[in-house]
């Protein structure tokens, strides 16, 4: 079963399972993107990125970023409201989006895509010029992007002063501790505004 995005309210197709991406979360001010593949079916259904309540995203943004605001409110645990945590990504200038806008898939995991449709990063590098940094969240969404973005991108000329690097997937499927995965995940840190 498929969930549709339709003017805010989501549709289900039994026919198929063709699934449509999230809208990039993203400001001007956004140096930095983390591209995932297709966000899984409980974000689709909640419409949120990074929505299931397992998934390593959120506890990692704000262990990296968090902190005490000059209000002396510690930051450093996730909100419950997902406008805050998105607003707490774009005050760090990261922006959210996914490889593919559409695609089929039965359940949430990457090895289930088929007919992989990719978002138009063309239109995405020209109306956010102050993106350099291109992190993908896990395996599968690095590769997604070296076959189906690049080459376009390549022959349009564009992005070619953004620098890539994977990290290793938020998601609980990709065995691998919370601190263990922060250590990797330093880098988005690492040259933060760079």
């Amino acid at each position: 079963m498929g969930f549709y995005r339709r003017e805010g309210l989501i549709t289900v197709n039994m026919e198929r399972d063709r699934l449509l991406g999230l809208p990039p979360v993203m400001d001007a001010s956004c140096h930095t993107v983390v591209l995932g593949s297709m966000p899984g079916a409980l974000s689709l259904s909640k419409q949120e990125y990074y929505g299931h309540p397992r998934n390593h995203f959120w506890k990692l943004l704000y262990s990296l970023f968090g902190g005490t605001s000059a209000e002396g409110v510690l930051h450093n645990v996730p909100s419950d409201s997902y406008e805050e945590r998105l607003a707490f990504a774009l005050s760090h200038g990261i922006g959210l989006w996914d490889v593919l806008a559409a695609c089929e898939r039965e359940g949430s995991l990457d090895a289930q895509i088929r007919k992989p449709e990719a978002n138009d990063f063309a239109w995405f590098f020209l109306k956010y010029p102050a993106v350099r940094r291109v992190f993908f969240n896990g395996q599968a969404a690095g590769e997604l992007y070296r076959k189906q973005v690049l080459p376009k991108l390549g022959e349009l000329a564009i992005g070619g002063g953004i620098s890539y690097a994977v990290l290793p997937s938020s998601s609980t499927a990709r065995a691998m501790a919370l601190e263990a995965k922060l250590v990797s995940w330093q880098e988005l840190r690492a040259e933060e505004g760079a």
